[in-house]
């Protein structure tokens, strides 16, 4: 085969499979995004059942805050806080969140939550078609 048919049949493959990555990748994008929308509009709504629907069997919190020791959540820990404080006490001007998804490769993804008090990294994970949060560092602001 000559080189031109060589470039042209690679540029030709490649042509066909990106759309169908590029599609793929921003579904996955959409959904890390609506995952990681949830698990903050259920903390402040203080829907149980809701954090739980975005949450790995695996789940784990890290808190950051300033010199205190750095404090673990687990799924089950999360979900009774949410049940037992119900909606978070904050002005709606505060109930507001920016959500980054930062990589997703394969079934693994990164996101950051930002809002007014804190700054969450989140991993999470596909699993049965669903992406789950796996894990949450959180640094509290001040």
């Amino acid at each position: 085969m000559k080189p031109h048919a060589i470039t042209l049949t690679i540029l030709l493959l490649s042509s066909l499979l990106v759309p169908g990555n590029a599609r793929n990748r921003n579904e996955d994008s959409s959904a890390v995004q609506a995952t990681v929308v949830n698990y903050i509009e259920a903390y402040y709504a203080g829907d149980a059942s809701r954090m739980a629907a975005t949450l790995h069997p695996r789940y784990l919190k890290q808190e950051i805050h300033g010199d205190r020791p750095i404090w673990e959540k687990t799924g089950a820990d999360m979900i009774e806080a949410i049940r037992s404080q119900g909606p978070a006490d904050l002005p709606t001007a505060e109930k507001i969140e920016k959500v980054r998804v930062m990589d997703i490769s394969g079934d693994i993804a990164s996101a950051k939550l930002v809002t007014p008090g804190w700054t969450d990294y989140l991993t999470l994970a596909k699993s049965n078609g669903h992406w789950k949060i796996l894990s949450v560092v959180q640094r509290i602001d001040d």
